[in-house]
């Protein structure tokens, strides 16, 4: 029997990971892939109601429906990514045993089917949201796809140091999920960046997230008012630089990751 490459063997485990994850994601409960979907629902039809209630009728030029379903759909396609990705050795330990499945396949795995969840949610909401009325048909997709893949992969660089740092210090895992709240938020998810007063309004920049939510925005609405100093690079150099040291880290502590 010929031997496989290395490549087959990775591709493999990849594929094997992918397919446990989305049975567990989709199946494991009963109707959880409806629970996926009712979360962001829940958060963008409650605030779209406040909004309404102060007639607020659109924020920066763009129609303020519009404005609460971008950035909210935006920002749990961050969380989303960091959480899972940041439990993904703790949750598949039983797998480690097989000396062809490393920390991070399940990792990448996880990020990878949480993006493609969330793509899935995101296109559903948005195509109802069109069929009741609202314009929700992006006026530049390549920036928006562009912005979005950007927001993928800072969740999936967070979410790998943060898995390392809770598997060297446990108690770290409480307050990875309570820094959640705050970056909730000041990415201007619910508060529009450009009405806070400067120089408050440079401090909220510099979460690279808000420079992500804004640049989605600017995707389904290309007259809207962006944020001053608004920058894709920005974001994407937060991201990349999470990856790397995520990648690192996951390399030193590679036995740590399996053995604890």
């Amino acid at each position: 029997m010929e031997a496989r490459s290395p490549l087959a063997i990775t591709l493999s485990v990849w594929r094997a990971i992918f397919l446990r994850e989305a049975l567990d994601r989709l199946f494991k409960e009963r109707a959880a892939w409806v629970w996926l979907l009712v979360e962001p629902v829940m958060h963008i039809a409650f605030f779209v109601w406040v909004f309404a209630v102060v007639r607020a009728r659109n924020i920066g030029g763009i129609d303020t429906s519009v404005w609460i379903m971008v950035g909210m759909l935006s920002f749990f396609l961050f969380r989303r990514t960091a959480i899972q990705v940041m439990h993904a050795p703790s949750s598949n330990k039983a797998f480690f045993s097989y000396r062809q499945v490393k920390p991070f396949d399940t990792a990448l795995m996880r990020g990878v089917m949480e993006g493609f969840l969330m793509i899935m949610m995101s296109v559903i909401v948005l195509f109802i949201a069109n069929l009741l009325g609202i314009p929700t048909i992006p006026g530049d997709p390549l920036l928006v796809i562009v912005t979005c893949g950007v927001l993928w992969l800072y969740g999936l660089g967070y979410g790998l140091v943060a898995s390392v740092l809770m598997e060297l210090v446990p108690e770290l895992e409480h307050v990875l999920q309570i820094l959640m709240l705050p970056l909730y938020l000041i990415s201007g998810v619910i508060v529009p960046i450009s009405s806070i007063p400067y120089p408050y309004q440079d401090y909220m920049m510099i979460n690279p997230i808000a420079h992500g939510l804004e640049l989605v925005r600017q995707g389904f609405a290309p007259h809207y008012h962006t944020a001053s100093g608004t920058s894709l690079g920005y974001i994407l150099a937060f991201a990349m630089t999470h990856v790397f040291l995520g990648l690192l880290l996951y390399r030193r502590f590679a036995l740590r990751l399996v053995m604890r």
